[in-house]
């Protein structure tokens, strides 16, 4: 999550200061990534230090103000131009859980994948609530429209991403049957985990996860995103 193109973004639109930079972002991104006003001003001293953004004044009640320069504004063009990265992702937590859990001897990774399973569908559940909302609110239209919008997009991304852990976790469950199924036949005992075939709790799909009505995040909280 790159905050310093992000204060960069918010910053075309205007001059700035901290906490309204702070309060901007996370009005954009519904609070999936909350920001303290320290990490802000951290950020904005490396940006002006960089030529990227310079103070410009005060507001009437006295706040310094930040403005981004030209050099800004040619790092912010080449960061929505440049694609992400993929191919030094991320580490994940969940991916070195399970790659940690095959073979310990007092972990089930079978108890471990259904424990996530149940916390990936539920919050793919609590998104779809939010994503209604933010649907609601985006068609009626109103000044916060563009903070909306952007919501919805933020939302349907950690929906798809949900869905995509949900149908991963399915994947080792079958994954480590058929090789506790392989070592089994061959008789070779190894280290192999030896989960059990078991009834698979249902992923519910988005489309399954009920409606809400009202604005968002007056009733769901997801794990991860804040609710607005």
């Amino acid at each position: 999550m790159s905050i310093r193109h992000g204060l960069l973004a918010l910053l075309e639109r205007g001059p700035r200061y901290g906490s309204q930079l702070r309060t901007e972002f996370e009005s954009r991104t519904g609070s999936t990534w909350p920001l303290n006003v320290g990490q802000v001003y951290t950020t904005l001293s490396r940006l002006e230090r960089d030529g990227m953004v310079a103070q410009g004044g005060e507001d009437a009640a006295g706040h310094a103000l930040y403005a981004i320069t030209d050099s800004g504004r040619t790092e912010l063009r080449t960061w929505f131009e440049k694609p992400v990265d993929r191919t030094s992702p991320a580490r994940d937590e969940l991916a070195i859980k399970l790659a940690m859990a095959v073979g310990a001897p007092s972990v089930d990774i079978r108890d471990v994948i259904q424990s996530q399973r149940r916390h990936t569908v539920k919050a793919m559940q609590d998104y779809t609530r939010l994503k209604a909302q933010a649907l609601v609110a985006v068609e009626s239209g109103g000044a916060r429209e563009r903070d909306d919008v952007a919501w919805l997009l933020v939302l349907e991304q950690l929906i798809f991403q949900t869905e995509a852990e949900a149908r991963w976790l399915d994947h080792c469950e079958s994954r480590l049957i058929r090789l506790s199924a392989t070592a089994a036949n061959s008789g070779s005992g190894g280290d192999a985990p030896a989960p059990e075939t078991a009834p698979r709790a249902e992923a519910a799909t988005p489309a399954e996860a009920p409606k809400a009505t009202g604005r968002q995040g007056t009733d769901a909280s997801p794990p991860v995103a804040g609710a607005r």
